[in-house]
């Protein structure tokens, strides 16, 4: 056998092995390559998975805006440092009605609406009153609740038969409600008298404790309250207001509205307002 021959032979031997490794390689390659390629989905997927348990996360949990100092429809009990009152139990059972979590937050009354017409929350209960200028900015739920917003709460040494005997005290309201409104009102019909205007309640009471306003102008069921806390105070029913009831804000357009109308007018007939009221407000009014 010639060198020749030899090579060729050792050649046509080899050749089977080499056309094995290299389909070997080239199936190492795709092994690889379909490897990356499933890594890579899962990643994807648990990328979409979490990204969609962020969404059913925001998506459960039901935003209440309030102002918590307005005892006893929301304040913050000073034991759990949590907000509570009748106001955020019922929106605490509109929420659970529908399936949400409640998240509640605290901010400056006069701040609730800015800050609902720009998304912050879903709705808003802060013993408001669903006058026509706010209405006009935002939409409300039916009436849950009357109260009397024009009660006239001061001290023992200030005599108030009639709402002339406004004239010439610095009487106090809060920024951006109701009683603020009453009060230009009753300036506009010719009562004459200073206004102390101040964003938090408990900052008007004591203004009023020390002397530095003769009276505030509040909603009855809170100047109850105060007036059990303090012994110096008192109530007068001097004002009248008509008055169009306490609501739930909401965004305009809000898909929200027509379900929650539906929550609370079961609320209504099937007792559980009146269990809140007796719960909260029984006495206060």
């Amino acid at each position: 056998m010639t060198v020749d021959s030899t090579v060729t032979a050792i050649n046509n031997a080899s050749a089977p092995l080499a056309l094995a490794h290299k389909m070997e390689m080239i199936l190492m390659k795709r092994f690889i390559n379909v490897l990356g390629l499933v890594v890579v989905l899962m990643v994807l997927v648990a990328c979409g998975s979490s990204e969609q348990g962020d969404a059913d996360e925001v998506l459960s949990v039901l935003t209440m805006g309030t102002s918590a100092d307005f005892y006893p429809f929301q304040f913050i009990d000073l034991e759990t440092e949590e907000i509570v009152g009748f106001d955020v139990d019922v929106a605490r059972h509109i929420a659970t009605e529908l399936g949400y979590e409640l998240l509640v937050e605290d901010m400056n009354f006069d701040s609730l609406i800015p800050a609902l017409r720009t998304g912050r929350f879903d709705m808003v209960l802060a013993s408001m009153n669903a006058t026509e200028q706010r209405r006009e900015l935002v939409d409300f739920s039916d009436v849950y609740h009357q109260s009397s917003p024009a009660m006239v709460l001061t001290t023992r040494d200030v005599s108030l038969e009639s709402v002339e005997d406004l004239t010439g005290l610095i009487i106090g309201v809060q920024t951006g409600s109701t009683q603020s409104d009453i009060a230009e009102g009753l300036i506009y019909d010719g009562i004459a008298f200073e206004t102390l205007i101040m964003d938090r309640i408990p900052d008007l009471v004591q203004q009023l404790i020390t002397g530095r306003v003769d009276a505030i102008i509040l909603d009855d069921a809170p100047a109850a309250g105060h007036v059990r806390n303090n012994e110096n105070l008192v109530l007068a029913d001097i004002i009248e207001d008509a008055e169009p009831g306490i609501a739930i804000a909401l965004p305009q357009g809000s898909e929200l509205t027509a379900q929650i109308n539906e929550i609370l007018a079961d609320m209504l007939e099937n007792g559980k307002m009146d269990e809140l009221v007796e719960q909260w407000l029984t006495g206060d009014e």
